[in-house]
């Protein structure tokens, strides 16, 4: 007969060893003495991200002006992160259109909360938060990317392995806790990325959900859907755009992440079950916002998008769930989907995005059409967040 195992103690072993194993697998990659860093960017890379040509470059760096390139073989310019926003402060000096080259806010913008949400996992919704917080920064936004996914998987993309790097601490909960939270700048990480800031998430997350029907019996402190909304008004100077990668529940997190929210992004998978799994999410979203809403919570937002993730444009039966959703959502299904890649999974395998890794690793036209992919949804996101501050990219 076998002998009886305790679930709780059998699955607490494999974490441990997973937890080693995953520790193991990160300082193999990134050793523990060598900080991670950015990769740098080549001129034609540069000049894209800047729209301008690559002789412009070479002549601005033959004048002597701005940050000097790297030079390597065969006479390629390198630019890091930070050449990168030095040239663009350099050339928005110059430009007939003020944020041509530095796009983010100005007077009387709001901060744009852009709040990634899902409730069925496997649909890219953190690799879609990841790409498009590092391509904001890129574009030269100030950019904090939260976690609130006690999974934390945002955070690992980032370096983070809470369980060795946050045993202390050192996420959103700390802020939002009902009891003793403390300021939302004494949890902000800066990471290898110019631009971007990041609140990395782990298991901690979970008391929020624990702790607030609590809170909410005893009738103590504020709503819980208007914690994080709170918090982000301590350091609404300091960033153009915040993402949230929320968890894959709609739980007191998740509602408070979209009471703070300015807009949704919504990742869908076009397949009949994740279409009809995201059904019972909306009809659920809907009803529970609407409480929400009765109790005072801000429900007006500047847009709503579902963006299609994991797309593969050979597929019948999933071009048939994108069509039925266009014609169903119209506008607010985005023009540009998020294409299936193996460069992007490849890329994650290394606990990086495809900004992160050098094109040389891929077949070029593997690499060129996930990124066109990628650029395409990203770029449709910041047209939207340009018109939610009344202008057009560059305007």
């Amino acid at each position: 007969m076998r002998p009886n195992t305790r679930i709780d103690k059998l699955i607490g072993d494999h974490a441990a060893a997973l937890s080693e194993r995953l520790q193991a697998h990160r300082e193999q990659l990134f050793p523990p003495d060598a900080k991670r860093e950015l990769r740098k960017f080549t001129s034609g890379e540069v000049a894209d991200l800047l729209g301008v040509k690559d002789a412009y470059l070479r002549k601005l760096d033959l004048d002597g002006k701005g940050p000097s390139p790297e030079t390597r073989a065969g006479g390629r310019r390198y630019y890091s992160p930070a050449d990168i926003q030095a040239l663009r402060v350099m050339l928005e000096k110059g430009a007939k259109a003020p944020g041509t080259y530095l796009p983010g806010r100005r007077e009387g913008d709001h901060l744009q909360v852009v709040t990634v949400i899902n409730f069925k996992g496997g649909s890219g919704k953190t690799t879609t938060a990841a790409h498009l917080a590092q391509k904001l920064a890129l574009d030269g936004y100030r950019v904090l990317a939260i976690d609130l996914d006690p999974q934390a998987s945002l955070s690992a993309l980032h370096g983070v392995q809470p369980e060795f790097d946050l045993v202390d601490g050192g996420t959103l909960y700390d802020t939002i806790r009902y009891e003793d939270p403390v300021p939302i700048k004494s949890v902000i990480q800066k990471t290898y990325f110019t631009n971007l800031d990041l609140i990395p998430g782990n298991l901690d997350l979970m008391e929020f959900e624990h702790a607030t029907p609590m809170a909410l019996r005893e009738r103590s402190g504020n709503y819980f859907f208007t914690r994080i909304g709170d918090v982000l008004v301590d350091v609404k100077d300091e960033y153009d755009i915040v993402v949230i990668d929320c968890p894959p529940q709609l739980g007191f997190l998740t509602m408070s992440a979209l009471s703070a929210a300015t807009a949704i992004l919504v990742t869908v998978h076009p397949q009949m079950l994740d279409v009809m799994s995201m059904c019972q999410f909306l009809l659920m979203t809907s009803n529970l916002l609407g409480v929400v809403a009765d109790a005072g919570g801000r429900m007006d937002y500047d847009w709503m998008r579902y963006v299609i993730t994991r797309y593969e444009p050979g597929d019948g039966p999933q071009n048939q769930m994108v069509s039925f959703m266009r014609s169903m959502f119209g506008e607010n299904v985005l023009n540009h989907p998020v294409l299936k890649s193996t460069a992007i999974s490849d890329a994650g395998i290394t606990k990086q995005t495809l900004y992160e890794v050098e094109k040389a690793q891929f077949t070029r036209s593997t690499y060129e059409r996930a990124m066109e992919s990628l650029n395409a949804v990203n770029a449709e996101i910041e047209g939207l967040i340009q018109a939610a501050w009344g202008r057009g990219k560059g305007a």
